[in-house]
């Protein structure tokens, strides 16, 4: 186990999903060891980020041969969180929370959407990919009755904060927020946002940043 007075830093632990899916590519290509080299080539990073990265988890690599693949992925599964099963509800069942809720990739990383709820009548007792939409009046009695302390947040934004305060009221102890909001929770409350809309904005900019730059530079090169 590492050492839980240490507080892992949020770049490595976006960074460590990484190493857990090339190293199952590598495994799947009959590969049975990797170096922290080769996840640096592979992910664009510099070796010694790697190897301080990894610093957090109980691995011990070999000089000259690297980690043991098998070993690797148990370990990183682990230490993510990722092999142990996490009951999670689902607000809002609308267009991205049933996207969310046809997603059987989240069970792979440990996440069961065992509920879903939200305000709209026409949709209770209904069922996506075999999880039930309960009525938002629902969610206190069922939590009462599932201890389920983890929410993935959906609903339209403007109802996003009302929404986040009642979760929390109702035993909620971390939220995975999909919505363009910044919810405001107690600080005891463990918050992810995730917004699409926000990703996206990056993106276009990103675009238009180099589209700009290829725009200049061809202007040098003709002499414009």
């Amino acid at each position: 186990m590492p050492n839980i007075f240490v507080k892992v830093p949020e770049p490595t632990l976006r960074r460590l999903p990484w190493y857990l899916a090339y190293a199952k590519l590598a495994r799947q290509g009959g590969e049975t060891h990797i170096s922290s080299t080769q996840f640096a080539q592979k992910i664009g990073i510099d070796a010694s980020v790697v190897a301080k990265d990894f610093s957090f988890v109980t691995l011990s690599g070999k000089t000259r041969v690297g980690y043991e693949i098998d070993e690797l992925i148990r370990a990183l599964d682990e230490f993510l969180g990722f092999s142990n099963r996490h009951s999670a509800f689902l607000f809002g069942a609308g267009s991205l929370g049933s996207s969310l809720l046809h997603d059987g990739g989240l069970k792979q990383y440990g996440l069961d959407l065992v509920a879903a709820f939200d305000v709209k009548y026409e949709l209770v007792g209904t069922y996506i990919n075999h999880i039930p939409i309960q009525h938002l009046d629902k969610f206190e009695e069922i939590q009462r009755q599932t201890r389920v302390n983890i929410g993935v947040l959906a609903v339209p934004v403007e109802v996003a904060q009302e929404t986040a305060d009642r979760m929390v009221a109702g035993g909620i102890k971390a939220i995975w927020n999909f919505t363009p909001f910044r919810i405001r929770v107690p600080e005891n409350i463990v918050v992810q946002n995730t917004s699409l809309y926000a990703h996206l904005a990056v993106m276009f900019n990103r675009l238009r940043e180099e589209q700009e730059l290829e725009a200049r530079n061809v202007l040098k090169q003709t002499g414009l």
